[in-house]
């Protein structure tokens, strides 16, 4: 038995849909994408989404959008993949990345509060492996330090009137916190459509925004025109009669998604509360076999809010990064792939290049160190499943 770690979940109606819109002969930007758009809002109780083609442009367009650049400062999670945080170099913004709690996958609040000041203009929260991070205590803080905010001339940090909370929502499309879809939550969400995730367009990704006193039809048009050179007019629109010119509005980027990558994501809409209950149940079967075992699991769903099941982390209490590394070797000699999620990002060159230490951060690397993630995926059948358990069992205990 083999058993990869995150296979795409793709059957012969995303196949027929793909077939169907290369046939059509609009294969960029066009009807499809439009219409996965508006299912993504609907989903995420917005009046408005947009698709490009990955979670990390969304993001970024969401600080681009905000005006956020040199001068100021965005606070992120120490314990994330780099584009949480890569996006607020490419702006020109001071990074300010924030350790872990003790025990815990997410920011420190605490300390995210003690980090904030005039200069900060986003947070960028991370909800990691599909699990809402706590956005009351989120919007706690920016609300206790309000007072501190400096707007710069930008329409939509005027109109927010604190810190901006920009989630980066790349595992969680699907989640809900208290009874609220994430991405109707923080004034920017972003999710990952990737090959490895949940649900798939092969490359891509949504934003959603919840901002009052916007035109939400003008925040539309000017992510649009980020993501199509600052054109004025999308490929679809200039195909009306007498409709060829346009204009540049900006000098802006080149991110949009096509219609054959969202005519897989038509589909797997349709497929995806079957998705989502089929995680459900394998993180079900994974937590009551490894009920009494010496690790630390995450909780996907409790009464405050419903994860989407992104991956499943294991932490192998009192043990270290080379028991850890060993477990992986061993589970793949046993044709069984696992990864680890994540390393922090001060023990990355990239971000030790800036000036950051993991010995500043000392409850993410032990957070890191003996953490492993097994196979967590829609392909997975129950014996597949149990094959995974038995196996590391064997290993690491």
């Amino acid at each position: 038995m083999k058993i990869s770690f995150s296979p795409p979940d793709i059957t012969e109606q995303e196949i027929n849909e793909v077939k169907d819109a290369m046939m059509s002969g609009w294969i960029t930007t066009g009807p499809r994408t439009k219409e996965l758009e508006r299912q993504v809002a609907t989903l995420c109780n917005t009046e408005r989404a947009v698709c490009l083609n990955s979670a990390t442009a969304c993001l970024e367009a969401a600080l681009r959008l905000l005006g956020i650049g040199p001068g100021d400062e965005v606070i992120t999670s120490a314990y994330t993949y780099t584009a949480s945080a890569s996006v607020v170099c490419h702006v020109g913004a001071r990074l300010v990345l924030i350790d872990t709690g003790k025990d815990s996958y997410e920011m420190d609040y605490d300390r995210l509060a003690e980090a904030v000041t005039p200069r900060t203009k986003a947070i960028i929260p991370v909800d990691l492996g599909g699990i809402p991070c706590d956005y009351d205590r989120i919007f706690g803080i920016v609300e206790e330090k309000r007072h501190l905010f400096v707007p710069s001339d930008n329409m939509l940090q005027k109109a927010i009137g604190r810190i901006a909370v920009v989630a980066d929502s790349a595992h969680a499309f699907g989640a809900s916190w208290h009874g609220h879809m994430v991405g109707e939550i923080a004034d920017f969400t972003s999710f990952s459509f990737h090959a490895v995730k949940n649900f798939t367009t092969a490359e891509g990704g949504a934003l959603t925004w919840n901002i009052k006193g916007v035109d939400n039809e003008e925040l539309y048009r000017q992510l649009q025109l980020h993501s199509l050179h600052g054109q004025s007019k999308d490929a679809l629109a200039k195909t009306k009669l007498g409709a060829w010119e346009y204009d540049i509005i900006s000098t802006a980027y080149k991110c949009n998604m096509t219609d054959i990558a969202a005519a897989m994501g038509l589909v797997q809409m349709k497929r995806y509360p079957a998705l989502l209950e089929r995680r459900k149940e394998i993180i079900g079967m994974y937590d009551s076999a490894l009920d009494g075992y010496p690790v630390q699991l995450l909780k996907h769903y409790t009464e405050d809010y419903k994860s989407s099941g992104h991956l499943y982390l294991v932490r192998m209490t009192d043990r270290d990064a080379a028991f850890r590394n060993r477990v992986i070797t061993e589970m793949a000699e046993r044709d069984i792939a696992c990864n680890v999620h994540y390393k922090p990002l001060p023990m990355m060159t990239a971000y030790r290049n800036q000036g950051f230490d993991i010995k500043s951060y000392p409850n993410a690397y032990v957070q890191f160190c003996n953490e492993i993630t097994l196979p967590l995926h829609t392909r997975l059948t129950d014996d597949m499943v149990e094959f995974v358990v038995e196996n590391f069992k064997d290993i690491a205990f």
